[in-house]
C-alpha cells in the first residue's frame, strides 16, 4: 500500500457512490402523472436530488415547503421512491472498481449520508458494489445532520480512526463542510448532482469522473 494513502475513507451516498437520480425521476414522474401534473425535465430533477425529497416535492408541484399539502405529497413521493430503489439507478460506473481497489489496499470505507436508514439500508444490502462497506451512518443515528460534523466523526470512530487519517468524499457543499468541520480531508465529486469545479478554490480536490477518485484518494 502506498504510504501516502489515507487509513480510511468515508463517502456520501447519493450523487457520490450512487446514481439515484433515475429512481427519483421515475418516482416523481409517476406521482405527477397520478395528480395530473406535467412532468419535469429529468435534468432539472437530477440537479436537485442532493437537495432532498422536500425540494423535489416543492419543485414538482410548484408548492412551498411550508404548505401542509407539501408534506402529504412528499410522503407519497417517498413511498413511490421506496418501491423504485435500484430499479433504474445504481452505483456510478467506475465506483465498484474504485471500492475494490480500496479493499485490496486494506483501506476500510464507510458511508455517511443524509438519506434515512429506511432507504439507505436496502440499497447497501442489494447493491453489490457496496458489499465491503464497514459502517453506514444515517440521520436515524444522529442528533444533527450534515453540514454538522457529527456523522463524519461517528464514521471515523466506527472505522477506529482519527479524522485526520480519513477523507470524506461528497457531491454537495454540505458534504465538504461536514468533512472540514470534522477535521478530515475532503474530495468534491463534480460528476454528482450539486457541485461544480468553479464553486471552489484550488485547495479543494475534485473528481470530474468516478474513475478519478482512486487516484485522488491515493494522493491525499
Amino acid at each position: 500500500m502506498d504510504l501516502k494513502m489515507p487509513k480510511g475513507v468515508l463517502f456520501d451516498l447519493d450523487g457520490t457512490l450512487l446514481d439515484s437520480a433515475p429512481d427519483f425521476i421515475a418516482s416523481l414522474d409517476t406521482l405527477l402523472t397520478r395528480h395530473n401534473k406535467p412532468k419535469l425535465d429529468p435534468e432539472i430533477i437530477r440537479s436537485h436530488v442532493s437537495d432532498g425529497s422536500w425540494k423535489l416535492t416543492s419543485l414538482g408541484f410548484n408548492i412551498d415547503i411550508s404548505d401542509d399539502q407539501c408534506a402529504v405529497l412528499r410522503d407519497e413521493l417517498l413511498e413511490e421512491y421506496e418501491s423504485n430503489l435500484l430499479q433504474h439507478g445504481g452505483a456510478f460506473d467506475g465506483i465498484k472498481e474504485m471500492l475494490t481497489s480500496l479493499e485490496k489496499d486494506d483501506i476500510p470505507y464507510g458511508i455517511v449520508t443524509n438519506k434515512p436508514l429506511r432507504f439507505a439500508k436496502p440499497i447497501l444490502m442489494n447493491e453489490i458494489a457496496f458489499k465491503d462497506c464497514k459502517t453506514l451512518i444515517c440521520p436515524d443515528h444522529l442528533n444533527a445532520i450534515k453540514p454538522d460534523p457529527e456523522g463524519v466523526l461517528r464514521g471515523c470512530k466506527d472505522l477506529g480512526l482519527h479524522p485526520a487519517e480519513c477523507i470524506y468524499v461528497g457531491d454537495h457543499k454540505k458534504d465538504l463542510e461536514a468533512g472540514i468541520n470534522a477535521g478530515t480531508q475532503v474530495i468534491a465529486c463534480y460528476f454528482g448532482y450539486s457541485l461544480k469545479a468553479s464553486d471552489h478554490e484550488d485547495h479543494i480536490h475534485g473528481a470530474h469522473y468516478p474513475n478519478e477518485l482512486y487516484e485522488l484518494i491515493s494522493r491525499l
